[in-house]
């Protein structure tokens, strides 16, 4: 009897052993098993079913432009270097040309000194010049500004976005950075943080720099970030300007003068059912003549355009107007 058990024993262990084997696949012998992404038991299925919700995608918001959208039929950019058209609402991209070139922005930089003020100053603050706002360089257009007068935030942005003055520039650099330094590592941080990749500031006003440069599209994602702020908005509509400030001995000095953007000024106009809302202008040797606007179709649809490099200012405006005249194909 014992004989006989021990044989039924080992006999059972051997097909206990065998079934192992098979069902843990181990051996030479190899199985097909279906996959079903949709089987209620698949760790494919158990995963996705637990949250569908798909996390936005950085340029979900914004306008693409892998290359050159151009039509030199309609718009005859020869003498620019760069520039885009793209409209807002529907991301639509009109025409690109040249546009992750990097290029010397000039006073176009002002867009984002101002955006870095917003976002971190009080508009009601006082700003003192220092020494900071003695710019000697040939050109360089000024407010006049001397080192002890005061102002507000908000009397500063609108010398700097309107009369596009460099010591107005450097005078909220100052202010809102504690160092000019430390303000323009503040507009390479926003540069970052926007996705203006192919973009470095090594100044508040634009003046050229070798280190100071920007493309087309950087500065697309930077005006359509700032024409986020009321302020903003409101101040590259004004045609004129008037304020006093103070100097160190507590008098009164008045500023008086007009937009550098000849759009709001009124010596060009937009194409038919185009409204230039505004923007900013600017001009050197080395980045040639500039200009990025905020515009509306006649249903109130947001487009910007930018254009980088033109040979000179008529040029400039022919071309802006060519340019804004695609919103109506």
């Amino acid at each position: 009897m014992k004989c006989t058990d021990n044989k039924r024993i080992k006999t059972t262990l051997c097909a206990v052993l065998a079934c192992m084997i098979f069902l843990t696949g181990c051996g030479n012998m190899s199985y097909d098993m279906a996959y079903d992404p949709d089987s209620q038991i698949s760790s494919f299925n158990v995963i996705s079913r637990q949250d569908r919700n798909v996390a936005n995608s950085f340029a979900s918001n914004l306008c693409v432009a892998a290359g050159d959208v151009v039509d030199d039929e309609s718009v005859d950019m020869s003498q620019a270097s760069a520039a885009l058209l793209f409209g807002l609402n529907n991301r639509d991209v009109l025409y690109s040309k040249n546009v992750h070139q990097t290029l010397y922005p000039a006073s176009l930089t002002k867009v984002m000194t101002a955006l870095v003020a917003l976002q971190h100053g009080s508009l009601d603050q006082t700003l003192t010049a220092t020494s900071a706002v003695n710019i000697t360089e040939a050109g360089a257009q000024l407010c006049g500004l001397k080192s002890g007068d005061t102002m507000t935030l908000d009397q500063a942005l609108r010398i700097l976005l309107v009369y596009s003055a460099n010591d107005a520039a450097m005078l909220i650099a100052e202010n809102i950075g504690g160092t000019v330094e430390n303000f323009v590592e503040m507009m390479n941080q926003e540069a970052r943080r926007l996705g203006a990749t192919n973009t470095h500031f090594a100044n508040p006003h634009g003046l050229t720099d070798p280190e100071h440069y920007t493309t087309a599209y950087d500065l697309y994602l930077i005006l359509n970030e700032a024409v986020k702020y009321d302020t903003f908005n409101e101040i590259i509509q004004m045609p004129v300007y008037q304020t006093t400030y103070f100097d160190k001995d507590g008098k009164e000095k008045t500023f008086d003068k007009s937009t550098t953007n000849l759009f709001i000024k009124g010596d060009y106009q937009s194409p038919a059912n185009v409204n230039v809302v505004g923007g900013k202008t600017g001009t050197t040797k080395a980045a040639g003549h500039c200009l990025m606007l905020l515009a509306r179709d006649s249903g109130g649809a947001p487009y910007i355009s930018v254009i980088l490099g033109s040979a000179e200012t008529e040029t400039l405006y022919r071309e802006m107007i060519d340019l804004l005249d695609e919103i109506n194909k």
